[in-house]
C-alpha cells in the first residue's frame, strides 16, 4: 500500500475524489477572494489618506472653505473616505441655498447612504469566506464518513478485520478530513481578519462623516458667504 499522496489518490474511490476537488476548488476560490479583497481593501485605504489630506488642506481656514471644497475636482481615485464625504459635499452643493435645518439633514442622509453603500463594498466576497470557513469542515467530514464505509467495505469483502484490510479505507477518510481543514482554517483567518478591518474603517468613516457635518452645521450658522450674497444682490437687482 502506497501511502503518498499520488498512491492514496489512486486508492481514493470517485466519491472521495469528487471531495477533494471540490474542496481544492473552495481553497483556490477563497485564496482568490483573500487577494482581491487585499489589493481593493488596502488601495482604497491609500486612497482615502490622500484625498484626506488634500480636504484637510482645502478647509484649513475654517467651515467657510466648504464652497470652495465642493467645487473641488478631486478625481476617481479618492477611496471609499472620499466617495463618502464626496457625496456630503454634493448634498451641501445642492441645497446649500435653501433652509439650514433642510441643508443639514441632507448632508446627513447623503453621508449615511454613501457610508452603507462603501461598507456593502467593503464586505464583497465575504460572504463566500464565510461558507467555506463553516462548510469545509462538514464536506471534509462527508468524504470521512464515505471512507470509513469503504473500509468496511473491505472489512466484509475479505471476511477478515486485519489492519491491511481496512488501512486504504482509513487513509482515505483521514486525507478527506485533512484537506477540509486545510481549507477550512485559511479561510476563518482571513474572514475574521478582513471582517476587523471593514469595522475599524467603518468607525473611520463615521468620525468623518461626524467632523464633516460639524463643519457644515458650523458653516449655516455662520450665514451666507460674501460670494452668495454677491450673487443674492445680482438676482435682486436684475
Amino acid at each position: 500500500m502506497d501511502f503518498s499522496l499520488s498512491g492514496l489518490w489512486h486508492e481514493m474511490g470517485l466519491f472521495a475524489r469528487l471531495v477533494v476537488i471540490v474542496m481544492g476548488i473552495m481553497s483556490v476560490t477563497s485564496l482568490l477572494v483573500v487577494g482581491e479583497r487585499l489589493l481593493v481593501s488596502f488601495k482604497g485605504m491609500s486612497d482615502s489618506k490622500v484625498f484626506a489630506s488634500k480636504l484637510a488642506s482645502l478647509l484649513a481656514d475654517g467651515p467657510g472653505r466648504l464652497d470652495a471644497a465642493a467645487d473641488t475636482k478631486f478625481g476617481k481615485d479618492i477611496g471609499y473616505l472620499g466617495r463618502t464625504l464626496r457625496a456630503g459635499l454634493v448634498a451641501y452643493k445642492g441645497s446649500v441655498h435653501g433652509d439650514k435645518d433642510l441643508c443639514f439633514e441632507s448632508v446627513a442622509r447623503a453621508l449615511e447612504r454613501q457610508q452603507a453603500r462603501e461598507l456593502a463594498v467593503l464586505k464583497r466576497g465575504h460572504g463566500w469566506l464565510a461558507t467555506v470557513g463553516s462548510t469545509a469542515p462538514f464536506v471534509g467530514l462527508l468524504g470521512t464518513t464515505m471512507g470509513i464505509i469503504t473500509a468496511f467495505e473491505k472489512m466484509a469483502a475479505s471476511g477478515s478485520g486485519g489492519l491491511g484490510t481496512v488501512s486504504a479505507g482509513i487513509a482515505e477518510a483521514l486525507l478527506t478530513t485533512a484537506f477540509g481543514l486545510l481549507t477550512a482554517i485559511p479561510a476563518v483567518m482571513a474572514f475574521n481578519y478582513l471582517a476587523g478591518w471593514v469595522d475599524a474603517r467603518a468607525v473611520d468613516i463615521s468620525e468623518a462623516s461626524n467632523e464633516f457635518l460639524d463643519l457644515v452645521a458650523r458653516r449655516l450658522a455662520d450665514g451666507p458667504s460674501e460670494e452668495e450674497e454677491e450673487g443674492e444682490e445680482s438676482e435682486a437687482a436684475a
